[in-house]
């Protein structure tokens, strides 16, 4: 996946992330969980996707190239 799609991939899910934030009438904690969750994916899906860590098991992670 070129630099272009994984920035516009980042961009997406952040608009995403805002909107539920904004939008989505619910308790700071359970935001603060979503968002949490939302991070910690992405984060993985990079590092995943760069090869920086490798694929454990069956998990599979869509490949950035």
């Amino acid at each position: 996946m070129p630099l272009v799609q994984v920035v516009l991939t980042l961009i997406v899910v952040g608009v995403l992330l805002w909107l539920i934030n904004t939008y989505i009438p619910m308790q700071g904690v359970i935001k603060s969980i979503i968002n949490i969750v939302v991070v910690i994916a992405v984060v993985l899906w990079l590092l995943y996707g760069y090869g920086i860590i490798s694929n454990p098991g069956g998990i599979s992670m869509p490949v950035v190239k």
